[in-house]
């Protein structure tokens, strides 16, 4: 089990991309969440299955189909099993 912070920056922000993420994290039996920040970047706390991280990460490189990722950041940290599940936080 491992635990990520995620940063994704570009056109992030008003594409979907919390919803789709949380679709993508629920699918993969992923906990933490994603939030929208005032810079216009996503930001994203994910717990699991390292491999299942590791996937959404692959997904959150294009996201949603209107999205445009320019640059995503992300720290492993170590799990510390904290959520019942994934949320879209304001």
């Amino acid at each position: 089990m491992a635990r990520a912070h995620i940063l994704i920056y570009g056109r992030v922000q008003g594409v979907f991309f919390r919803k789709h993420m949380k679709d993508n994290a629920d699918k993969l039996g992923l906990k933490g969440w994603v939030k929208n920040n005032p810079d216009g970047s996503v930001e994203a706390i994910v717990e699991g299955n390292i491999d299942k991280i590791k996937e959404l990460v692959r997904w959150a490189l294009t996201g949603p189909p209107l999205a445009h990722v320019e640059k995503l950041c992300v720290e492993w940290m170590s799990y510390k099993g904290e959520f019942d599940s994934f949320q879209i936080i304001k």
